[in-house]
């Protein structure tokens, strides 16, 4: 197995550690996004899919991440289980996947999950609650007795790694930490200090 596998093989192993605990979103991940300027901003999102392409997740095209991911398309993203005592942090590019791959797990959503999609005007101004209420109940009724199609403006992203840095908590602050990055030669791995 190579070194990439081994880390995804890791993470996918310390994912289903974790799935058989009590956490509620064991896949919530905190994704830092970059502007053209450099405006930094993190925010949590859910990992949908991991696979030797990358980490996935879905959000509107026009969502502030999606426009700052159209401008400077390196991210990273950083997932820690308290329950497990460890962390892992991605780094890498930003693509858009397939349209295909999008409309896949678009029909794994459940039915209000869909419709939400296509009420949320993803990072804009929102002027009232009512507002929302109201949007709500427009696409309710245009979507009464049929299946809810993707909207435009809603996609997937994979993170396509660079660096994936294991982190395990350890005996007096004697942390692990395992890194595994890509280089001009391939996948290497390194440890670093705590």
């Amino acid at each position: 197995m190579d070194l990439y596998a081994e880390a995804l093989e890791r993470f996918r192993n310390l994912l289903d550690e974790v799935n058989k605990s009590e956490l509620s979103e064991p896949a919530a991940m905190t994704l830092a996004t970059t502007d053209a300027s450099g405006q930094v901003t993190a925010r949590t999102v859910l990992i949908k899919k991991i696979d030797e392409r990358g980490f996935t997740f879905f959000t509107n095209r026009y969502s502030r991440k999606a426009r700052q991911l159209t401008e400077n398309s390196h991210a990273a993203l950083c997932v820690f289980w308290q329950s497990l005592r460890q962390q892992v942090s991605v780094e890498g590019v930003v693509e858009v996947v397939s349209d295909d791959e999008a409309d896949d797990y678009w029909l794994t959503r459940e039915r209000d999950s869909q419709i939400g999609a296509w009420v949320s005007q993803q990072s804009e101004p929102l002027d009232t609650p009512e507002t929302l209420k109201k949007r709500l109940a427009i696409f309710r009724e245009r979507f009464m007795d049929r299946p809810v199609p993707r909207p435009p403006s809603w996609a997937g992203y994979r993170l396509v790694p660079d660096r994936i840095e294991f982190w395990s908590a350890g005996w007096h602050w004697l942390h692990e930490r395992r890194c595994y990055y890509k280089s001009i030669s391939g996948w290497s791995i390194m440890l670093l200090y705590p």
